[in-house]
């Protein structure tokens, strides 16, 4: 395969990466890491910043994330169609970034204590989501192409539905966002598979 992943045995922030891998019809190569392993240090010494994911392109070593998900995006046509709508893309992803980073700090650090306020919380930051996808009448969140910021909001939004199943029952148009993107034939197929299933959203376990 052109590609090789390096990650632990999560869906982790490799998840949408994962997802317009298959979207685009893309093999790659998994080379899980275990918690142990990457405890060692002798991996993570060879990380520019000292974290996963690690992406290889044939030569080209990227860590980061998002890096990761641009780049991939670039390669494979889901950038937008111009400079413009990239730059929307862009603030798009990095919206869903920040509620990424929110369900992250929770699940992390106060599941335990912060659930119940981060799901009560929660229309606040889905309904900034509901009126882009109300407004835009392509059904994706910038222009009427699918781009890697749909993907992104895709592995949140069913990230979320775990969390709390009813959490989209008052956003009509996230609702049916995340049923078409599901619907989509290779992301259909890879979201019923085992592979994906036994996979845990998150490294301590907790969703």
């Amino acid at each position: 395969p052109p590609y090789t992943i390096t990650y632990f045995a999560t869906r982790g922030r490799c998840a949408p990466i994962r997802l317009l891998l298959v979207d685009q019809g893309q093999d790659w190569k998994e080379v899980p890491v275990s918690f142990e392993n990457w405890h060692k240090g002798d991996l993570k010494s060879t990380c520019v910043f000292g974290q996963l994911p690690k992406f290889e392109d044939g030569s080209l070593v990227l860590n980061q994330s998002a890096a990761i998900l641009r780049h991939l995006a670039r390669n494979h046509g889901v950038y937008g169609k111009d400079a413009r709508e990239a730059a929307l893309i862009d603030m798009m992803d990095d919206g869903v970034a920040d509620l990424r980073l929110k369900y992250g700090l929770m699940i992390y650090f106060e599941y335990e204590t912060g659930k119940d306020k981060y799901i009560k919380d929660l229309p606040n930051h889905l309904s900034k989501f509901e009126a882009i996808l109300s407004k835009n009448k392509g059904g994706f969140l910038v222009g009427d192409k699918i781009s890697f910021a749909d993907y992104s909001l895709l592995e949140v939004l069913l990230n979320h539905l775990v969390l709390s199943p009813t959490c989209l029952n008052a956003f009509p148009n996230l609702k049916s966002f995340v049923e078409k993107m599901s619907a989509r034939p290779k992301i259909k197929a890879y979201l019923e598979s085992d592979g994906y299933k036994k996979m845990p959203i998150n490294g301590n376990g907790k969703q």
